[in-house]
């Protein structure tokens, strides 16, 4: 598991190899992946926007952005946490994804960015 902290923001995230879902053979991988994000700052925020760059060593680099996560724009006071989970596929079995979210205080509306850190996505088999 990564964990990274980013004004008080601190964000963690594992990964999961979907054996059920995915065809080595076909050069299809899927990965699952869950995030947490906790709120150790005195102010309460709200995530806006997502931005991942994912890297596959069989296929051009990908960038996904957009608003929100998962359909929603969570608001977190402090002490709160806030958790979901996705997916990813990759052409190969050996790949990563990290990039950041962009946050922004309630009370002053100042926006930041907060560092999401990396995530292997590595076949088992891969490992070996």
């Amino acid at each position: 598991m990564g964990t990274a902290t980013t004004n008080g923001i601190l964000i963690s995230a594992e990964s999961r190899f979907e054996g059920a879902h995915s065809d080595p053979k076909a050069g299809r991988f899927l990965f699952s992946y869950r995030i947490r994000i906790a709120n150790h700052s005195s102010e309460t925020v709200q995530l806006l926007r997502r931005h991942w760059i994912i890297k596959d060593s069989l296929a051009p680099v990908r960038e996904v952005e957009g608003p929100g996560v998962v359909g929603e724009l969570p608001v977190l006071a402090p002490g709160e946490e806030f958790s979901y989970s996705s997916a990813c596929d990759l052409r190969s079995g050996l790949g990563r994804m990290d990039g950041t979210y962009l946050m922004q205080r309630a009370n002053s509306k100042e926006r930041f960015r907060v560092t999401i850190p990396t995530v292997h996505l590595i076949y088992p088999l891969a490992a070996n």
